[in-house]
């Protein structure tokens, strides 16, 4: 595209500039640097306070250990030699640059990134007594709207916006928090639920000045912005600490952040807190009890598979016995348990740091996840040799927990011998206490529930469910209007039987599998999820969101 006059004019004044800070490095003995490409290190930039920075034309550009490189367009100037006097007392050794205008004002740029207060970059946010007082409001969606329209939105202000989402997010039990530019402005939404809601719209002009905060405590680099990156931050609250995991990413407009909120008070449950049936719950506690064997969990991210086994690592903490886990990533810290986390770039892998635990005499061992043969056959040889292993697996079912295993080339031989019980769960959300309201019963509806009652496996306490009751979602504001608050998970229960060995040996399929289970008693997640219904803790809604259209039974064969 041809030079505009305008543009022309520009670029000669600029490079007339740049000649006379070339020339007057020369004169001063100093050497000449442009810095349009130039990272500046926001720890050495505020080594000088902005408003001197800006009084004396100077910037400290970079940091290590105790020296510190300084530009200046003339460091001869009553202002920037005191500054650059000031830096020298404090027993920093200092070389100093010349620059020209555009590149001077490049570097006072990132002034921009710094908290306008004196508070360091720590990787922690103390959330301020302002916002602690805001508590009642920042519990709703609606509350979080209404402190937001009384904010202001200017770039020193990014660290207390940043507060108002952090509490807002732990007010609405949201589990992960996203923030999406768009060609005009960037978008807050909270995961609450596993739901995705519209909380707020930032300007385009502020956006980017909230991601640099978020960059800045998750000591990511503020220059990459072409590259996806991860990090982490801690929440300070009155109570307790609130780590945050932190995935940004480049996007057409800009870079998306997700953070993921990891409230450690999410699992300190027990093991009658995860929503079990009571003959379900029967199951697990004998197999928890059992010395030895492998307990898969079986389910998609995001299916609550980490809460279930780190309540039953809670359940099984003993000082008598050594727990080891092995993770990726560690989200959870859990006391008295040693935990470990894979580093796939020095090789620290599932298999090898498997291996490794195996050496440091553990009683029961948690993997975070069978990914490979290798994996698998490590895993199933610590379960033979005396050890209780718990790990995931991911299969849309229990019954295909076992092909799965055969597809890694497990030896048919050892999967028997070791499994002793496989688990596949979903999450469905909860309705709200507080404003769900009856169903009537249709004789259609009543028909159904009676049939599926009495095919259910003996091992179901049927006299729970002979009196169903229906409810629907109304909404409120207990519940931000959705008609749902809090989450239960659906489960299904693959138990080892006789003869299982020999359907392994066989290299059977899912269905083959799944037929297995379903002659020995288990109940399907569907299943479990009607039962729900009827106790009236959720709805057909729900259920069928996450395990299809309800299929039911048209004899009772229970």
């Amino acid at each position: 595209m041809e030079e505009t006059l305008t543009q022309k004019l520009a670029r000669i004044r600029k490079e007339a500039q740049e000649r006379e800070a070339q020339h007057r490095a020369i004169a001063l003995g100093k050497k000449y640097i442009t810095l349009s490409k130039t990272p500046i290190s926001i720890e050495a930039l505020s080594l000088i306070p902005e408003e001197i920075a800006r009084a004396a034309h100077v910037a400290a550009i970079e940091r290590k250990a105790s020296k510190v490189a300084v530009v200046a367009l003339d460091p001869t100037t009553p202002n920037a030699k005191k500054a650059i006097d000031d830096l020298a007392a404090q027993g920093y050794a200092v070389t100093d640059y010349i620059v020209g205008p555009a590149s001077m004002e490049y570097a006072l740029s990132y002034y921009r990134y710094t908290a306008k207060t004196t508070e360091k970059i720590t990787g922690k946010v103390q959330i301020e007594q302002r916002i602690i007082d805001l508590a009642d409001k920042l519990n709703s969606i609606d509350g979080i709207k209404e402190v937001f329209a009384a904010e202001e939105f200017s770039p020193s202000k990014a660290g207390g916006i940043l507060e108002i989402i952090s509490r807002g997010a732990m007010g609405t039990r949201a589990s992960d928090i996203h923030l999406e530019p768009s060609e005009h402005d960037g978008k807050l939404r909270f995961r609450i639920d596993g739901n995705l809601h519209d909380i707020f719209t930032f300007t385009k002009e502020f956006y980017p000045y909230l991601l640099t905060r978020i960059k800045l405590l998750s000591n990511l680099k503020l220059n990459v912005t072409k590259e996806a990156q991860d990090g982490r931050f801690t929440i300070r609250f009155p109570q307790k600490d609130v780590e945050v995991r932190v995935a940004i990413a480049p996007a057409q407009f800009g870079e998306v952040a997700v953070m993921r909120l990891l409230d450690p008070d999410s699992i300190k449950i027990t093991l009658p807190q995860l929503g079990l049936r009571e003959d379900d719950l029967a199951i697990i506690n004998v197999e928890l009890n059992r010395p030895n064997g492998m307990i898969l969990n079986t389910g998609p991210t995001g299916s609550g598979k980490t809460t279930t086994l780190y309540t039953f690592l809670g359940a099984k903490a003993d000082p008598e016995e050594k727990i080891i886990t092995i993770e990726d990533p560690i989200e959870y810290h859990l006391e008295g348990i040693e935990q470990t986390q894979i580093n796939t770039g020095s090789g620290y892998t599932f298999a090898s740091g498997l291996r490794s635990l195996m050496r440091q005499d553990p009683d029961i061992i948690l993997v975070g996840e069978i990914r490979d043969q290798e994996t698998a056959e490590i895993a199933i040889q610590a379960a033979l040799t005396g050890h209780l292993v718990f790990s995931t697996l991911h299969t849309n079912s229990a019954a295909g927990a076992i092909p799965r295993l055969l597809d890694l080339n497990v030896k048919p031989q050892s999967i028997g011998p070791a499994l002793t019980l496989v688990i596949a769960q979903r999450l469905i959300r909860r309705l709200c206490k507080e404003c769900k309201v009856p169903m009537p019963l249709d004789n259609d509806l009543k028909t159904k529930f009676t049939t599926f009652i009495n095919a259910l496996p003996a091992r179901v306490n049927r006299e729970t469910y002979k009196t169903p009751t229906l409810f629907a979602p109304v909404g409120c504001a207990v519940c931000n209007n959705t008609g749902y608050k809090g989450r239960v998970a659906i489960y299904e229960l693959f138990t080892k039987q006789p003869g299982l060995e020999d359907l392994i040996a066989s290299m059977a399929g899912e269905e083959v599998f799944l037929k297995f289970a379903r002659e020995h008693g288990m109940t399907t997640m569907q299943e479990d999820g009607i039962l729900k219904v009827i106790a009236g803790m959720t709805t057909f809604e729900e259920v069928e969101g996450v395990t299809g259209p309800v299929e039911w039974p048209t004899t009772a064969t229970g």
